[in-house]
């Protein structure tokens, strides 16, 4: 055994690796960004939205600029077009409109029209999607007549959408950055179901979703770090995955959809202190669903935003006092500073992510022989200055641990790929990262 060799490889390691979480110098043009979102724009987006007074799907038929579903609609295409105005072209909007069928739980079919904001990117390649939905429920979610202020579910999703778009419209991305704000969500997720299977059929690489839904408080006490906290989903396996082979190479927690909530995390908690991004394992919360599952289904990553603790008095509640109770989805119980700062995060996400470098393309991790070390390798990335091999303990949520091992398509690290899980991401001349990506094991 050589003894000397082995302690030089090891050496070289403890003086090359470093935190996969620490943090680069905060890119100035992020951090204007984030400090655009403004908490008033955002309550005041909120109550328009209460002022239409229900936004159910079937109050489509009512013939009002004030009110229901459509008059909704309008005025949200209206503030998407005021941002395009700033975008020098970039951005356009469009609806996506379609006649849905009756179905066993509806009265009648009825027409779905969504909002899709479209900020054209300077190259082709990744989009990215920034998603809420604006439609809404009282105790019925057939009922087109009775009042729904929706102010948390979904007013608040909603409008950080369009503070997003707002702030974001000027500045000059390389990837695309679509802003959407979907209908039919509280039936059946019809609106994003809808846009996911065309965005399929047209072969658009969607590297993630961010979908918003629920994010207009934390509901914790005055002093809890919940106050601070917002959950994010993400699901496992992908849908068509082989379990066998899940099983095979541990990598139940490492689907697309949960290496970008691990980005989302550390990008988010460095622009926007003190939040926290609390990674939940989980596609949804128990008896519930959101848009970011249409694209998951269409096997496009995507995470869903949600306030740390719901207060389910005021989602899905006819308005009414019950017991000296107040019920109903009233704006009274929003935080707005709380909802400026999930907005701040999603800003910080989708900035870094479509200004930053693409992932690298077909990672493999070699295992055509027996050895205590790793090698993986891939295909060079749009923007990419230099690769980062990154690991952690097989039972980490987060990845522990990067090597930068320079502007290569092949390295091998003195890590075990039996004891630890690896990715590899990029790395663009400003320090910006790509979300990493877990490799296939090949023998050759």
């Amino acid at each position: 055994m050589n003894i000397g060799r082995i302690l030089s490889a090891s050496a070289i390691l403890a003086l090359t690796v470093v935190s996969a979480s620490a943090k680069p110098a905060a890119d100035s043009r992020i951090a204007a960004m984030v400090s655009a979102v403004s908490a008033s724009d955002l309550r005041a987006y909120d109550m328009h939205l209460v002022d239409c007074y229900t936004r159910n799907d079937f109050s489509e038929t009512m013939n009002s600029p004030t009110r229901g579903v459509f008059a909704a609609r309008d005025w949200i295409k209206a503030q998407f077009d005021a941002a395009a105005a700033r975008s020098g072209g970039r951005m356009t909007v469009a609806l996506d409109t379609y006649l849905q069928d009756k179905t066993p739980r509806t009265p009648r079919p009825v027409t779905e029209s969504s909002i899709i904001a479209t900020l054209r990117g300077d190259e082709p390649g990744p989009t990215y999607v920034m998603s809420s939905h604006y439609d809404d429920c009282d105790g019925d979610c057939t009922d087109g007549v009775g009042q729904a202020p929706g102010a948390d579910d979904n007013g608040s999703g909603t409008s950080a959408v369009l503070e997003s778009a707002k702030v974001m419209a000027a500045q000059q991305f390389h990837g695309t950055i679509i802003f959407a704000v979907f209908d039919g969500e509280e039936l059946n997720l019809w609106g994003s179901d809808h846009f996911a299977r065309e965005l399929k059929a047209a072969q658009t690489n969607v590297v993630a979703d961010l979908n918003n839904d629920i994010i207009g408080t934390s509901n914790a006490p005055a002093g809890s770090p919940d106050r601070h906290a917002v959950r994010v989903f993400s699901q496992s396996v992908p849908d068509d995955a082989k379990i066998s082979a899940v099983n095979a190479a541990g990598s139940e927690d490492d689907s697309p959809s949960r290496e970008i909530a691990r980005f989302v995390k550390n990008v988010t908690e460095q622009y926007v202190p003190p939040m926290t991004a609390t990674l939940i394992y989980r596609a949804d919360r128990f008896r519930r669903g959101g848009d970011q599952e249409s694209f998951t289904a269409q096997g496009f990553p995507a995470i869903r935003f949600v306030e740390i603790h719901e207060d389910f008095r005021h989602q899905h509640q006819n308005v009414r006092v019950e017991n000296g109770v107040q019920y109903g989805d009233l704006p009274q119980y929003n935080d707005w500073n709380y909802l400026a700062n999930v907005t701040r995060m999603n800003v910080a996400a989708l900035a870094a992510l479509a200004l930053g470098p693409d992932q690298p393309g077909t990672v493999q991790i070699m295992i055509d022989r027996l050895t205590n070390d790793s090698t993986l390798r891939w295909k060079a990335a749009a923007r990419a200055a230099s690769y980062e091999i990154v690991w952690r303990d097989t039972t980490a949520p987060l990845w522990q641990h990067a090597k930068n091992v320079g502007n290569v398509t092949q390295a091998t690290v003195p890590v075990s790929k039996d004891n630890y899980i690896l990715g590899v991401r990029s790395v663009d001349a400003n320090g910006l990262v790509s979300p990493a990506v877990y490799p296939v094991a090949v023998r050759q």
